[in-house]
């Protein structure tokens, strides 16, 4: 390869490395991590949580419990997205960020 290619090559690893670091040590171990994108049990886990405290609240019929519930499967739905980034800086217009 050519110098430049093992340039880009280190660049990338580099990147990699401080973006998923759990992931390029498995790499590196030969048996490979999902990326961190793709890492969701907790959001399941938070999920399944809410959706129980809902349901409890409902059959409690308790108010404070309903939106504890709500709040929680929220929060859960949310961190599902494995297009969030951290440190969102949109506009608040609609329109993307240039």
């Amino acid at each position: 390869m050519p110098t430049s290619d093992d340039d880009r090559l280190v660049a990338l690893e580099t990147r990699l490395l401080r973006d998923d670091p759990r992931f390029v040590r498995r790499f590196r171990a030969g048996r490979p991590a999902r990326p961190h994108e793709y890492r969701r049990t907790r959001a399941w886990w938070l999920l399944g949580v809410g959706l129980t405290t809902l349901g409890t609240g409902i059959a409690v019929a308790d108010g404070l419990v309903i939106a504890a519930g709500l709040v929680l499967a929220g929060i859960a739905v949310e961190r599902c997205d494995p297009q969030r980034t951290r440190g969102r800086t949109g506009r608040h217009d609609g329109r993307p960020p240039r």
